[in-house]
């Protein structure tokens, strides 16, 4: 099983915090830094200082100051960037990167960000993600030379030079959600991963056999696909530091054992591995408290070795 860190920087954070988060990332052996794409902080931290920093000119950032790690989102929107602009923008972090970039891409939820910065926000959006899905991937996928052109609903691009071109031979992106038709047929036609983002977890076996069974319906190898999951991650050596990490993220510990990635050492191993059951082959662990840093560096001296 991998482990991904997964930040979610609208909540307060400059560049250099999350570039610590980022170096400690790939110093402590993680497979990967992820973070969220949002412009507004949520719950009672929505004038959180800093302020937000946007997604993609953060990972270009990283793409330079880091090796190894792999670099993404946890995700885009389809509202914040039309489909052109965005493979323009992924395209270029994953050569300022060496070929280490990955999308996570959907439909977005949070209308409040949406007023608070001018940002179009439709009332249907799945045939947004269908059609930015199809445009981003096409674009990359266009050989050298030729053009592309798409004409849907939503958007028209005409003979496009469909350039730069991302390093990558194809640029993992990751589809997710838990509805039950759209989002894994949308999956099984774009995607080389999906995520159910913060499930339940007696959910997650009857998730994941909708998907292989979208993949079956059009012909694809379900095995294709890199199954995982996203879900909060809070531990301690014992009972008092996780006690203490769970109260300075907001929550309780009875309830972060009940849905996440929580507790000490020996519970976190046995909630991945009862994961790792259940058909997830990587984990998005989100920290909500990146200036503790203690707490990456537990999580990959004593949960990462017992999961080789």
């Amino acid at each position: 099983m991998r482990l991904r860190i997964f930040t979610e920087p609208q909540q307060g954070a400059t560049y250099d915090d999350i570039l610590a988060v980022a170096q400690a990332t790939e110093t402590l052996g993680f497979d990967a830094f992820f973070r969220s794409d949002h412009y507004l902080a949520m719950g009672d931290t929505a004038s959180a200082l800093p302020g937000p920093t946007d997604a993609w000119t953060t990972l270009a950032g990283l793409a330079r100051e880091t090796r190894r790690i792999r670099l993404g989102t946890l995700v885009s929107s389809v509202t914040y960037r039309p489909p052109g602009i965005l493979a323009i923008q992924v395209a270029q972090v994953d050569q300022m990167s060496g070929g280490r970039v990955e999308l996570g891409l959907g439909t977005g939820w949070f209308e409040q960000e949406h007023l608070a910065y001018g940002i179009p926000f439709p009332a249907k959006r799945f045939g947004m993600l269908e059609e930015q899905l199809e445009i981003v991937t096409g674009l990359w996928e266009t050989p050298v030379g030729d053009r592309y052109s798409f004409a849907g609903k939503h958007y028209t691009l005409v003979d496009s030079p469909a350039l730069p071109k991302p390093v990558q031979a194809r640029i993992p992106v990751i589809v997710g959600g838990g509805g039950a038709r759209r989002t894994p047929a949308m999956a099984a036609r774009f995607a080389t991963e999906f995520n159910l983002p913060f499930p339940e977890f007696t959910d997650v076996p009857a998730k994941f056999a909708g998907v292989r069974a979208a993949c079956e319906t059009i012909g694809r190898d379900p095995r294709e696909l890199v199954y995982s999951a996203a879900l909060i991650a809070v531990a301690g050596a014992d009972e008092a530091e996780f006690a203490r990490r769970a109260a300075a993220v907001g929550r309780e510990p009875a309830e972060l054992r009940a849905h996440g990635v929580a507790g000490t050492a020996s519970e976190v191993v046995d909630r991945l591995g009862a994961l790792a059951i259940d058909g997830v082959e990587c984990v998005y662990l989100q920290i909500m408290d990146l200036s503790d840093l203690d707490h990456l560096d537990f999580l990959a001296r004593e949960v990462m070795p017992q999961l080789a």
